[in-house]
């Protein structure tokens, strides 16, 4: 005789309501995977990222870190709320320093964002070129970085906002080096690869 196996019942949110989910739906859903993002109501669940991506983006946070004024602060891989239907995930964010409310914030406002930085991978490439750039410049973000790989070096594209047309406007490629003026003077060596400790 055959012994009969219970199926797990499937997670609520795999049956997404009506119009679709809401930011505020992430911070209620139980068991989601980490770092899922909100975009057009969709849940969308980010696969386990390179080598590259993880180095790019503490490359970045660092040089961030070192640099930014006392009323500002980084933040790596927290969502942003865009509105009701979108609730991205920055690589990583620069905010006003008053946009930390305390250890249960699990969520910034757009409004109190500076700069966002989306470093592409393989498998986000479509929303981080195409879809999160609208979103942030729709939503008033006025500083936008976007990071390639060419031959696994990090190339930054560095956009400003135009507030006229609510968007981007390129204001620089950077392969070897990156230094800007805006939100606040960086310079980073972008071939130096950091690791913990130094």
């Amino acid at each position: 005789m055959g012994v009969m196996m219970s199926a797990e019942p499937f997670p609520d949110w795999l049956r997404p309501p009506v119009g679709g989910w809401t930011a505020e739906d992430l911070d209620r859903l139980p068991d989601l995977p980490p770092h899922t993002e909100l975009i057009d109501g969709n849940l969308v669940f980010v696969s386990p990222q390179a080598n590259f991506h993880m180095r790019t983006i503490r490359l970045l946070e660092y040089a961030l870190l070192a640099a930014i004024p006392d009323d500002l602060d980084v933040w790596r891989e927290f969502s942003v709320v865009l509105g009701k239907r979108n609730r991205p995930e920055p690589d990583l964010t620069v905010t006003r320093r008053d946009a930390d409310r305390g250890p249960r914030q699990t969520a910034l406002n757009a409004e109190d964002i500076v700069l966002a930085v989306e470093v592409v991978s393989e498998e986000s490439e479509e929303r981080d070129r195409e879809i999160k750039p609208v979103k942030y410049a729709a939503a008033g973000i006025r500083y936008f970085w976007l990071v390639e790989s060419d031959d696994d070096h990090p190339v930054v594209h560095t956009y400003e906002l135009d507030p006229v047309h609510r968007t981007y406007a390129l204001t620089g490629i950077f392969h070897d080096r990156l230094k800007v003026d805006h939100p606040f003077p960086l310079d980073v060596d972008l071939s130096c690869r950091p690791h913990p400790g130094r």
